[in-house]
């Protein structure tokens, strides 16, 4: 008990470095490494997958594992608490309209969700990637034949040049209705 109390008390490791980047408050980003320090069960000082997976939400969400991913880019093992928090604030809420250049704008919010899709990195959202998502999401509650056919509708309906797959600005259109501000924010921070 004693080592958490004192934990507590850390000072957030390039506090206004990341407060400007990511927009979140201070006591925000408090809160947030109170959060980092909790997974990092070691004192590491950075989080590795093992660290995330023990969240029982992301272990029970369908793309736990893609979100994971988030925190890992370009195949790091290790996230220290400002890339901790620069993921986080992808799903921060949007105040007032701001730059689409901030990190919890609408275009970062699509651009992130586009890329639990686009696990090849290719800028598209092949057909495969669609079926793995589906398939994830709806598990065995349909069949394979209709879980293609859903996949293929899917495609075929935000395919618009006729590639056979979905691009960011396709995929930017075919979510347009979604409220994604609200869909991708987590009140939990304000």
């Amino acid at each position: 008990m004693g080592a958490q109390g004192s934990q507590e008390q850390r000072p957030v490791p390039e506090q206004e470095a990341i407060m400007a980047e990511t927009g979140f408050s201070e006591a925000s980003l408090a809160r947030l490494y109170q959060r980092f320090q909790a997974l990092d069960r070691d004192d590491k000082g950075y989080l590795n997958r093992y660290d995330l997976e023990g969240i029982g939400k992301l272990a029970v969400n369908p793309i736990g594992d893609r979100i994971i991913n988030a925190f890992f880019p370009d195949g790091a093992e290790e996230a220290d608490f400002r890339s901790f928090a620069r993921v986080l604030a992808h799903f921060r809420p949007v105040e007032a309209p701001g730059s689409p250049e901030d990190i919890n704008s609408h275009l970062s919010k699509l651009k992130f969700a586009f890329q639990l899709y686009d696990q090849d990195k290719d800028g598209k959202i092949s057909r495969a990637e669609m079926l793995q998502v589906l398939r994830m999401m709806v598990g065995l509650q349909v069949t394979n034949d209709q879980l293609e056919n859903i996949t293929d509708r899917t495609i075929q309906e935000a395919d618009r040049d006729g590639d056979n797959a979905i691009s960011f600005e396709e995929f930017a259109k075919s979510v347009e209705k979604l409220n994604i501000e609200r869909k991708m924010s987590l009140r939990i921070l304000k």
